[in-house]
């Protein structure tokens, strides 16, 4: 313990006497310089922080951003479900804000575009049930026992 103590003591001493010796033998030039640098850091400190700040604010957005666009590429069929937004029928949309000069061509084939994403849509509702319903079973079969 006493080791301790004589280290510690030692090191306080050094460091004072050390830090008197360098203000002592200073030239007026290096007393100047001293003041400039520590003025400068005194300034400029704060637009330093606000800078540091934004890029640490911009890097954090990339991030984040990115974080999302992975956590869309990875969504399941589930999370999917019911996102799918099925076009009204109305075949008067041109008509309707007063633009339609001409025949409306491509309306044949929005009506079958629309009628295809219900078809798809239904196809896809009636597989899901199916496979919840095979599921059940399964668990219910699990169940029974056959003696």
């Amino acid at each position: 313990m006493d080791n301790i103590a004589d280290l510690a003591s030692t090191i306080g001493n050094r460091f004072v006497t050390n830090l008197k010796g360098s203000f002592v033998n200073m030239t007026p030039e290096q007393m100047i310089r001293l003041v400039v640098i520590v003025g400068a850091y005194l300034l400029l400190r704060p637009y330093l922080v606000k800078l540091g700040a934004k890029a640490q604010l911009k890097a954090h957005e990339e991030e984040e951003a990115r974080a999302e666009a992975e956590a869309k590429a990875k969504m399941s069929a589930n999370q999917l479900r019911g996102r799918v937004e099925v076009p009204d029928d109305t075949d008067d949309e041109d008509e309707a804000a007063g633009q339609a000069s001409g025949p409306d061509w491509g309306k044949k084939a929005r009506r079958r575009q629309r009628e295809m994403i219900k078809k798809l849509l239904a196809a896809e509702e009636q597989r899901l049930r199916e496979s919840q319903e095979e599921k059940e079973d399964k668990d219910i079969e699990e169940f029974l026992v056959n003696e």
